[in-house]
């Protein structure tokens, strides 16, 4: 494997956010620490407590004694797995930063080679694929239509965008922010922030030895809402006016052709003595005024947004790869 340049202190840092795996962390830290160590990786690992109200963080503190590569980050309330991964990427030191869950149904023995994709084949990031997965139906299920669309709408042909075993050049994790519900987005972000090579790996799933999963059905619901809402502000932010402006000039247009054509046929009808109806006793010229009005408000939607991008202390701030000299 290629060697760490000297301004990196470790050479992978491992991401772990945790909720009540009190009973999983002495197991999972072990097994780490074995799989790299025979790898001749250096390391960090990162555990994030995220609110926990079991013993975890104790065990954390017990653990850090005995070993000091442990990094250990405690939140004062649940916040959820976005916010944790997010703490944890501002933390890492590594050339390659990996996440993995803390229930033990992530394998360290994929770290290795998750490792030396970014390194040697130079992968922006990797994601993990549960191929067999050991999870009820109720789980596996949602999955499936959760990763179809978000292939379709982002264009990356993923199998598990949800599997928190990734690894990821150390450029990606300082460019992007993760919030909300997004951590299952973290492909999708960085191929909107210009990281394009991005690939997969099938991955072990174990069975899950302690507790109980800390995930409902509910998830899904907010997983989509939050797939709509990347989409736009990854497309839209820097141009809000070419998304609202399209949409209300097109709604506008469409209001003014049909109020012409209800005036127009009026006009027509009484030139040839014929029976004509009031306009306003038509339907049509309520839609088309309505067309009107609704386009009007989404350009001025559109104006105050780009108004709003253009004072914005980030307006300017773009990801710059490389420089010379």
């Amino acid at each position: 494997m290629n060697k760490l340049p000297a301004t990196f202190p470790v050479e992978i840092s491992i991401v772990i956010p945790l909720l009540n795996e009190a009973e999983s962390l002495p197991e999972l830290t072990r097994w780490i620490a074995r799989v790299l160590q025979a790898n001749g990786l250096t390391y960090e690992l990162i555990l994030i407590d995220d609110g926990s109200t079991d013993d975890s963080w104790a065990v954390m503190e017990a653990l850090a004694e005995e070993d000091a590569t442990l990094r250990g980050i405690r939140f004062n309330r649940n916040y959820g797995k976005s916010a944790a991964l997010n703490v944890g990427f501002e933390a890492a030191r590594g050339r390659v930063i990996c996440t993995m869950d803390a229930d033990l149904q992530d394998s360290p023995e994929e770290l290795p080679e998750l490792y030396r994709m970014i390194v040697e084949d130079k992968y922006d990031l990797v994601s993990g694929w549960k191929q067999k997965r050991f999870d009820p139906l109720s789980k596996t299920l949602p999955t499936k239509l959760f990763n179809g669309a978000t292939r379709w709408i982002s264009g990356i042909q993923l199998h598990d965008f949800n599997c928190g075993l990734k690894s990821y050049d150390q450029r990606v994790v300082k460019s992007i922010e993760v919030y909300g519900e997004m951590h299952r987005y973290i492909p999708v972000i960085a191929k909107w922030n210009g990281f394009r090579k991005i690939g997969e790996k099938v991955v072990q799933h174990q069975e899950r030895k302690y507790g109980v999963t800390k995930f409902g059905l509910e998830r899904f619901v907010y997983g989509f809402l939050d797939l709509a809402s990347i989409t736009f502000v990854s497309r839209f932010r820097r141009r809000p006016m070419h998304f609202f402006g399209t949409l209300g000039s097109l709604s506008f247009f469409v209001g003014i052709l049909l109020t012409l054509w209800v005036v127009g046929e009026k006009v027509w009808l009484s030139l040839h003595n014929l029976r004509a109806r009031n306009v306003t006793d038509q339907p049509l010229f309520f839609l088309a005024l309505t067309a009107v009005i609704i386009g009007v408000m989404l350009f001025l939607s559109g104006f105050l947004a780009e108004m709003v991008q253009l004072n914005g202390p980030r307006r300017n701030d773009y990801l710059v790869r490389e420089k010379l000299n």
